[in-house]
């Protein structure tokens, strides 16, 4: 019997499965700010998250029509650029991808009692980078 040396029994990768796709899914981050969307991206992946990015709502829209992978969707509110503010692209991602959960971010304060859809999560910014990631480790626990 002849072993493979670069297989490495122990790596899940080799299995065709990893752990950390399943408890860290993809995210699609949206925001305008590109220093917050850089920094909030690193943040995501350094903790195992997969990121795409998007600047507007209306990019987002078309990840999430050409991608079946997006597990969770991070939108700030306030997006100048775009037809739709955070709030109205997480009430439509609720109905269209209501499999995805959304938690929505802004530094404008807390939002109304008709701007998150149902089993939505919010957070204020400025948030500790430790903090985004337990909120969206919790967001997607939650979901499933």
């Amino acid at each position: 019997m002849t072993s493979d040396p670069d297989r490495h029994p122990q790596d899940p990768r080799q299995e065709g499965t990893d752990p950390a796709c399943d408890s860290n899914p993809v995210v699609l981050l949206v925001e305008d700010d590109g220093l917050l969307l850089m920094e909030a991206s690193d943040t995501l992946a350094e903790a195992g998250f997969t990121v795409l990015e998007a600047p507007h709502a209306d990019e987002a829209l078309q990840v999430l029509e050409s991608r079946s992978d997006v597990g969770i969707l991070m939108t700030d509110v306030d997006m100048p650029l775009g037809s739709m503010n955070g709030f109205a692209l997480a009430r439509l991602v609720s109905r269209r991808w209501p499999r995805i959960p959304v938690l929505v971010v802004s530094g404008m304060g807390s939002p109304g009692p008709h701007d998150m859809p149902p089993g939505a999560r919010f957070i204020p910014k400025p948030y500790a980078p430790s903090a985004l990631v337990r909120t969206l480790h919790d967001t997607v626990r939650r979901a499933a």
